[in-house]
């Protein structure tokens, strides 16, 4: 595996990365500078470190090229607009997948507050054809600015089976 990216450290986001790290060959571990230090966050580093991964901590405005016609803009967290309100999860990662003409957005667990910075930092340049909707389609998430910015063709919420 070339690349994982966390969006952030709660559980539901992280939890699997552990057994991830210790079984498979990952050559990238992609997470953004964390507001709040957290035990799993602590956990995941340190068996990247023992399994010799390189750590990329990334920031709103950096691109991660993967493949020549393949890429991730990471839109957020901007370091100089941290959010303390619910920090892990309104400074999750959120990176734009960009292949060729196709483009998807994802979007961790930010909640309104996120989405109303990131609206008015990207605006247009938000549009994608497909979103991974933020906090599991939770009502502090998915605005109608963000999703009208967004405009996707089709929307996919990550949940699990009770």
């Amino acid at each position: 595996m070339d690349y994982v990216i966390v969006s952030h450290f709660d559980s539901d986001h992280s939890g699997g990365i552990k057994e991830v790290l210790e079984n498979l060959k990952v050559k990238n571990l992609v997470i953004s500078k964390q507001i709040e230090e957290t035990e799993e966050c602590d956990n995941i580093l340190k068996i990247a470190n023992k399994k010799k991964v390189k750590i990329i901590f990334v920031e709103a405005g950096q691109k991660l090229n993967i493949e020549r016609k393949i890429s991730f803009t990471i839109l957020w967290p901007d370091k100089n607009e941290l959010i303390s309100e619910n920090p892990l999860n309104n400074n999750s990662i959120v990176a734009k997948l960009t292949y060729g003409e196709f483009q998807m957005l994802f979007t961790g667990d930010i909640e309104q507050i996120a989405e109303e910075k990131i609206v008015e930092k990207y605006g247009g340049n938000l549009k994608s054809i497909i979103l991974k909707v933020a906090h599991h389609g939770s009502k502090t998430s998915s605005t109608d600015e963000f999703i009208k910015y967004v405009n996707p063709e089709i929307a996919l919420i990550g949940v699990r089976k009770k």
